[in-house]
């Protein structure tokens, strides 16, 4: 049977397990309520930077030895930068959960941040952001992004720029990290053949030297949804069109009534944008539709890459879309989208690496593991009343993002969407001309 248990130790570093007991094997982690977010204006990357740097060096041991300790006995380690999040995570055999501990603890704890170290590494930094720069459906997310939250750190893409990322310093780094990675904010989460108590004592032996208290207050300014147009005409084969609004925080009451219009708009090959879209008017190759939550905001979108000859169609095929979901939501839909999320749910529970995630998540959002139970509880609780409220809500009450890649001669302007927008659905069919 699975277990979670949970132990606040009195530096302030909170421990969480989940035994299961079927498997060999540990997916364990820190995970940091910190991330690119919390960057000052002169710091932008530098949380993605120092993500790179721990596995650099320690006093203890090189880079190289790092990765060779790591995989001598058949583990990996890994790390990821999100907005507001960032985690450092192991998986190996349960006989060397020690080592795995050793180590990450070695990284978050010791690194030296060489200054010829640092040097390469901006220059891997450096060829990531053009990788991405070259990739269109990364760059529409990431102008996307900034278009609905301008002139914030929100909005900013979490690699930097290259001027920003060449000019930090190692004591930049330091401090990042001295603001930010305090025991308050620091989970660490275990999953699989784990004993809780051995994991707990282990914790606190290597884990003992992080600072309780920041060295200087952490940044976190309130967001802003400003939404907007941005749109870049590049000469490439597709367009790439994400079109979004202000959707919902974590904690907001309509948040998993979000994910649920979400996932009936587009969030398989069921539903209405899918089918409507692609497979009953052969428009685009991919579309869906998606909502990210924040601590404080929130962005519900739809994202479609088709040719540009067909953006006077599709514009107006998913402004309908949207405006049918005021009006009307079938039981059976809201049904079908709530067993795709338990199905998600349970399915993650057979992935040590999945269920530490979720773990983490919850507790850095509610403090607290939620179970799946009180989970589906929540979800049964959406009606379609409230889903037709939210959509126009949602949809027509809030300004619109536009963000655009690719050939793009062809996509009607923000005032033309706009008037749809505001209009009832005459307005949507001339806008398709």
């Amino acid at each position: 049977m699975m277990k979670v248990e949970c132990t606040r130790l009195s530096s302030g570093l909170t421990v969480v397990t989940e035994r299961m007991p079927h498997l060999e094997s540990v997916a364990l982690g820190v995970w940091i309520k910190s991330g690119s977010r919390n960057e000052t204006v002169d710091e932008h990357g530098i949380a993605h930077l120092l993500e790179h740097m721990a596995f650099k060096g320690t006093r203890r041991r090189s880079a190289r030895q790092i990765a060779e300790e790591i995989e001598n006995v058949g583990g990996e380690v890994n790390a990821a930068t999100s907005t507001e999040t960032t985690s450092y995570y192991a998986r190996v055999l349960k006989d060397h959960v020690p080592l795995a501990i050793d180590i990450l603890a070695d990284i978050l704890t010791d690194s030296t941040f060489e200054e010829e170290e640092l040097r390469r590494e901006k220059h891997v930094i450096l060829q990531e952001i053009g990788a991405a720069d070259d990739t269109p459906d990364d760059v529409v997310f990431d102008r996307f992004a900034e278009t609905a939250y301008r002139d914030q750190t929100v909005g900013r893409p979490i690699l930097g720029t290259p001027e920003t990322v060449m000019s930090f310093t190692p004591d930049q780094i330091r401090h990042y990290l001295g603001r930010n990675y305090t025991t308050d904010r620091m989970f660490i989460v275990a999953a699989g053949a784990v004993d809780h108590d051995t994991i707990v004592r282990q914790v606190q032996e290597r884990f003992s030297t992080l600072p309780v208290t920041p060295l200087s207050p952490p940044v976190l300014d309130t967001a802003r949804y400003t939404g907007g147009d941005g749109r870049e005409t590049r000469d490439l084969m597709d367009a790439q069109v994400l079109l979004g609004f202000e959707g919902r925080a974590y904690h907001a009451r309509d948040f998993y009534c979000s994910q649920i219009l979400a996932n009936i708009l587009g969030g398989g090959m069921s539903s209405r944008l899918f089918q409507e879209v692609r497979e009953h008017r052969g428009l685009c190759y991919s579309v869906y539709a998606f909502h990210w939550g924040f601590s404080d905001t929130g962005i519900f979108g739809i994202h479609a890459a088709t040719g540009g000859e067909n953006l006077p169609e599709l514009m107006p095929v998913i402004i309908d879309e949207l405006r049918k979901s005021s009006t009307s939501i079938e039981q059976q839909e809201i049904e079908r989208a709530r067993a795709q999320i338990r199905a998600q749910l349970l399915m993650g529970q057979e992935s040590p690496a999945a269920r530490a995630g979720q773990i983490a998540r919850q507790m850095m959002l509610y403090g607290r593991p939620i179970p799946n139970e009180e989970l589906m509880e929540r979800l049964s609780g959406i009606t379609i009343e409230r889903l037709t409220d939210l959509a126009g809500r949602l949809f027509f009450d809030t300004a619109p993002t536009l963000s655009a890649i690719g050939p793009l001669e062809h996509l009607a302007p923000m005032s033309d969407i706009l008037s749809s927008l505001n209009a009832g659905p005459a307005a949507v069919h001339a806008l398709a001309g």
